[in-house]
């Protein structure tokens, strides 16, 4: 199976440059293709409204990996004369990075991508997220496990051991496929092997818990972002919410005051852009790494707890959340809520599941995204259609039950994970849909060939151009 372990770096000024300037060649390399890409398809597209013939067009651009990379190696020269200075890989993240939303646009365009429909591509500022991926050249973690070593960048420390990986190196049981470095909100670097590892299994020390199947209902309150249920009504464990990001609310208002006072990048006298001031660049450092240790501490809980989860029972029954829909409308009036649901990392809860299930041997259950867990009574079935959040206790008017409402929703999930008729398949693929079936086993993630980051990218998919006109495969319009 494919598995990712990341370090933080701690690297010299010298290297810090060296990242800034790959990231920054990737950025560059994405916007000056996206460029000419636009640029083509604008020209096609006013020669096809003067009446020209396609076959006396402006040739077409490739949007395919290999097609953006050979018209790129002809340009650089000339575009970008100081391309040498770093790996050709920084130019590559940049490109395949372009290739992908070109394709992603266009097969939602065609109906081909489910969800939500995927805009055109757009340029990358200088304050987009810092990363480029390495696919080739040395990759390898050092013998000290304080090390790592990357193309062009050399050896870089780490702030943590890097142990975990290097006993599998050793032992043979994985390989590394891609190094992935990236810059966090806190302006901290950090490296992500990409590896393939055998299969893993359950630890010895972890033992199996005389519940089996458990169903998890995920929350915003503080003292129940997970509850834990059997089918029976037992409660097993109540996880509590660490709100580290109302924890920090003090903090920010104070930064974020501050940095308002300060010589930002923007002046509103003259509505323009400008050089920021030295402070208003630490404020917003100290702004970032605010944030980033909200979200560290909460994926510290939520990382624990599902890893409990998985290790300890044999079927976990959770729900489908539609996570960015609930946060979607509002306004000032559901400011406090949509900032709750933010803090409560309700989609990782299933994410990290998803996974962590294939690696000890257990199963996930994905309930129906309209399945009413809340509302029904896990006493009698019936049902309560006006439940509002307010209402933290269900009271049911047909049996007269009185429970946390909470915990009615997880007994009522876990009891979808005893039917034992197999169901359709979810559309995340962990298991099948509760509600119209029943537990599949979730087997382990394939990995595919290591053929590097152009193998991930389609090269003939069908085009169409901003009008609607579909053009020949692996071609603009």
């Amino acid at each position: 199976m494919v598995q990712a372990y990341r370090f933080a770096l701690d690297p010299t000024p010298t290297q810090q440059r060296a990242l800034a300037s790959h990231a920054g060649a990737a950025r560059f390399a994405h916007n000056h293709m996206l460029a000419l890409v636009t640029a083509v398809m604008d020209q096609r597209a006013a020669e096809r409204s003067y009446g020209i013939a396609d076959t006396d067009l402006t040739p077409p651009l490739g949007w395919s990996l290999p097609a953006l990379r050979k018209a790129w190696n002809a340009r650089k020269d000339d575009c970008a004369p100081w391309w040498g200075a770093n790996s050709k890989e920084a130019y590559n993240t940049g490109l395949d990075g372009l290739a992908r939303g070109l394709d992603a646009w266009n097969t939602s365009r065609t109906g081909e991508r489910a969800g939500k429909a995927v805009g055109f591509p757009r340029f990358k500022t200088a304050r987009a997220r810092r990363s480029v991926r390495f696919t080739t050249g040395t990759l390898r973690v050092e013998p000290d496990r304080h090390h790592v070593s990357l193309p062009r960048l050399g050896m870089i420390r780490t702030h943590e051991s890097t142990r975990k990986l290097a006993r599998r190196i050793e032992s043979g049981t994985a390989r590394i496929l891609s190094a992935t470095v990236s810059q966090d909100s806190s302006g901290r670097w950090q490296c992500a092997f990409r590896t393939l590892v055998a299969a893993k299994t359950r630890p010895a020390h972890a033992r199996r818990s005389e519940h089996p199947v458990v169903g998890v209902d995920v929350g915003v309150k503080a003292d129940s972002l997970l509850v834990v249920a059997t089918p029976d009504g037992t409660e097993v464990q109540r996880v509590h919410a660490p709100k580290s990001l109302s924890a920090a609310q003090a903090r920010l208002r104070v930064s974020q005051r501050k940095a308002a006072r300060q010589h930002g990048p923007y002046d509103p006298a003259t509505k323009s852009k400008r050089q920021p001031s030295k402070r208003w660049r630490r404020t917003q450092a100290r702004i970032g790494r605010t944030h980033a240790r909200a979200a560290a501490v909460r994926r510290d809980v939520v990382h624990k707890a599902t890893t409990t989860l998985a290790q300890q029972h044999r079927v976990v029954v959770v729900e489908t959340l539609n996570a960015s829909g609930m946060r979607s409308a509002g306004g000032a009036y559901k400011r406090g809520l949509n900032r709750a649901l933010a803090d409560a990392a309700l989609a990782e809860v299933r994410r990290m599941l998803t996974y962590k299930t294939g690696w000890y041997g257990s199963a996930v259950v994905a309930a129906d995204r309209f399945y009413p867990s809340s509302k029904t009574c896990s006493g009698c079935g019936g049902r309560k259609p006006n439940l509002t959040l307010a209402e933290r206790m269900y009271v049911c008017a047909h049996c007269g039950l009185i429970l946390d409402r909470d915990l009615n929703a997880a007994i009522n999930l876990a009891r979808l994970g005893e039917t034992p008729i197999l169901g359709e398949q979810g559309s995340a693929g962990s298991g099948s849909v509760a509600g119209r079936g029943a537990i599949h086993e979730t087997g382990p993630a394939h990995a595919g060939p290591a053929g590097g980051c152009e193998a991930s990218t389609r090269h003939n998919p069908t085009r169409v151009d901003r009008t609607g006109t579909v053009v020949s495969q692996g071609m603009t319009a």
